[in-house]
């Protein structure tokens, strides 16, 4: 059994020793030159203005639940498109309740003035 995953494990072995031998080497060889321009920002070419503790809006959290809960909903629908004919009466009720919480949650967002942009 273990012949079977044995280059499995070898190339996983070489995948880490390849990772690890980079970051180490780098560290010994690299030259480490540090200077204002370097230590800058270099995300959005603006520097930080403000303070990084800002509070946010609970609609941006609600909008953000929404979005994972309606993203979890079509990774669920894929498996379920593809085996409906096998699944029978059993796959479609049970796709039924499940599509069924989810527009309960999508009514709840709604209500709650989540899908709202002001």
């Amino acid at each position: 059994m273990l012949d079977l995953y044995l280059p499995i494990i070898v190339v996983i072995g070489i995948a880490f020793a390849f990772a690890i031998g980079s970051v180490v080497l780098s560290k010994l060889i690299g030259v480490k030159r540090y200077s204002e321009l370097k230590m800058s920002p270099y995300e959005c070419g603006v520097p930080p203005i403000g303070n990084a503790n800002e509070r946010f809006s609970v609609k941006f959290y609600l909008v953000a639940v929404a979005f994972i809960v309606f993203d979890v909903e079509v990774a669920f629908l894929y498996p379920w498109a593809i085996m409906f004919k096998q699944l029978g009466w059993y796959g479609a009720i049970s796709m039924g309740i499940f599509i069924f919480v989810l527009v309960i949650g999508f009514i709840y967002d709604w209500k709650k003035g989540a899908l709202e942009w002001e």
